[in-house]
């Protein structure tokens, strides 16, 4: 990885970390927050390799509320786990209700503070 994209994942872990518990984002929202809206492959690889850090990486889920990083985690349910702990409702890998529990950084932190 190149140095900018090492900042980059910097970047995400930073948002990714003031995901409230009980709530959830997506690649995407964090892709667009930052300023690169077609980025959510690449949240998606910070995301990855976010797991020896203090990063909550189990609040990232695909636009339709997928636990789609769950391969990444120890344990095959590791991540719906987590999320179950935290009050949020997930059938066949997919969080029900996903307006419920999304939080959009677009909405929650002022734009004009983008890490």
């Amino acid at each position: 990885m190149t140095k900018d994209s090492d900042n980059f994942f910097e970047r995400v872990y930073q948002v990714a970390k003031l995901i409230p518990e009980g709530k959830v984002t997506s690649y995407g929202a964090i892709a667009n927050y930052l300023g690169m809206s077609s980025g959510a492959r690449m949240v998606g690889w910070a995301m990855n390799g976010s797991h020896a850090k203090d990063v909550p990486a189990h609040r990232v889920v695909n636009k339709k509320g997928l636990l789609t990083g769950k391969h990444h985690f120890e344990g095959t349910n590791l991540m719906q786990q987590l999320l179950e702990n935290e009050g949020i409702v997930i059938i066949d890998n997919q969080i029900q209700n996903l307006e419920t529990y999304f939080w959009d950084p677009m909405k929650e932190l002022n734009p004009s503070l983008r890490v």
